[in-house]
């Protein structure tokens, strides 16, 4: 037979067969599979989706932007690097971006998923010029090499290493410590080196050098 031969065969045999089989209800009345379907009170399907809210942390750009699932969504300007929640509730078209103390900073229409679309309010951008605006500045630019005299704890820090070095009996600046001995010639730090390198051996008060 057909397949639709088939399904009409089996709807048969469920009528006939399947929900004629003897049950019993939760009092122990008598019925059947077809009379405890017919009992059952199932709820319409709902209009709208499940009202769940897809939210995730971001952090403000200095351009102002919030990135969110490939796209950037414009705040207002002063808040960069604060780390904000943008959320969307499913069936919706819009997406919120919500300060850390729970205030609504912006509201945008969510753009499809790595589109790569920048979405700015025309305040949003108005207040950002504003802000460029009012920071800038006609003096004439930091010097980016200033040189500046060591301070004093710099200065007492170079002469507690010199005194370090100093003190282990070779003096001059440039010194190496290998093994406890401050080390100034080259070839004397390739036999200290060596020798750090040798096994050890046991010595008579039962120690390893």
């Amino acid at each position: 037979m057909s397949p639709a031969q088939a399904q009409t065969g089996l709807d048969r045999f469920c009528v006939r067969v399947g929900d004629a089989r003897p049950r019993r209800r939760v009092d122990g009345t008598a019925t059947t599979v077809a009379g405890l379907a017919a009992d059952e009170a199932l709820r319409p399907m709902p209009t709208a989706p499940f009202p769940a809210i897809l939210s995730a942390d971001a952090q403000i750009s200095a351009q102002a932007l919030v990135c969110f699932r490939g796209n950037s969504y414009s705040v207002g300007p002063g808040m960069a690097g604060t780390t904000v929640t943008v959320a969307h509730r499913l069936g919706t078209a819009t997406l919120d971006i919500v300060s850390p103390g729970g205030v609504v900073l912006a509201r945008h229409r969510r753009q499809p998923d790595s589109a790569g679309a920048v979405i700015r309010h025309d305040e949003h951008v108005t207040a950002l010029e504003h802000a460029v605006l009012a920071a800038f500045t006609d003096r004439a630019p930091c010097r980016a090499k200033t040189r500046r005299p060591p301070s004093e704890a710099a200065r007492a820090e170079a002469a507690r290493i010199t005194a370090t070095a100093a003190g282990g009996g070779r003096g001059g600046g440039g010194a190496v410590q290998v093994g406890g001995e401050v080390v100034i010639d080259f070839a004397r730090y390739v036999e200290a080196a060596a020798d750090r390198q040798k096994p050890s051996t046991g010595t008579t008060d039962g120690t390893r050098r």
